[in-house]
C-alpha cells in the first residue's frame, strides 16, 4: 500500500482559495490514480475529484465543477486540488485515496470501494 498524507486546509472566507496537497510514500506513485473525497459533520464521506495515473483523465463531482480543479507531479509523489470559489458548503475534511486499478474507469473512480489506501485528512472550513 502506499501512504498519503494530506495538508493545505484551513480557514478562508467565502470567495476564497485553497490548494491541498496529498504526499505519497511506499510505493511507485504513478501505478495509482488518485481521488479527493470529503466529509462533513453529520453528513457521509462523499467524492470531489479523481485523475488517472497519467494525468489526462480526471473527473468531478457536479458541485465542484469549474471551481475546482485535480492535478499531479508524478516527481514530487503529489497530487494537488486547487480550490477557488470556495463556499460554506464546501467546508469538510478532505481526504486523499490512492486506487491501483489499472484501467481508468471514471465512473469507478466516483466509488470510494475503488481506493485502497486512504489519507488521515485535512480540514477545510469556509466562513460566509
Amino acid at each position: 500500500q502506499v501512504q498519503l498524507v494530506e495538508s493545505g486546509g484551513g480557514l478562508v472566507q467565502a470567495g476564497g482559495s485553497l490548494r491541498l496537497s496529498c504526499a505519497a510514500s511506499g510505493r511507485t506513485f504513478n501505478n495509482y490514480s488518485m481521488g479527493w473525497f470529503r466529509q462533513a459533520p453529520g453528513k457521509e464521506r462523499e467524492f470531489v475529484a479523481a485523475i488517472s495515473r497519467s494525468g489526462v483523465g480526471t473527473i468531478y463531482a457536479d458541485s465542484v465543477k469549474g471551481r475546482f480543479t485535480i492535478s499531479r507531479n508524478d516527481a514530487k509523489n503529489t497530487v494537488y486540488l486547487q480550490m477557488n470559489s470556495l463556499k460554506p458548503e464546501d467546508s469538510a475534511v478532505y481526504y486523499c485515496a490512492a486506487s491501483s486499478s489499472r484501467a481508468w474507469m471514471p465512473l469507478a473512480a466516483m466509488t470510494q470501494a475503488d481506493y485502497g489506501s486512504w489519507g488521515q485528512g485535512t480540514q477545510v472550513t469556509v466562513s460566509s
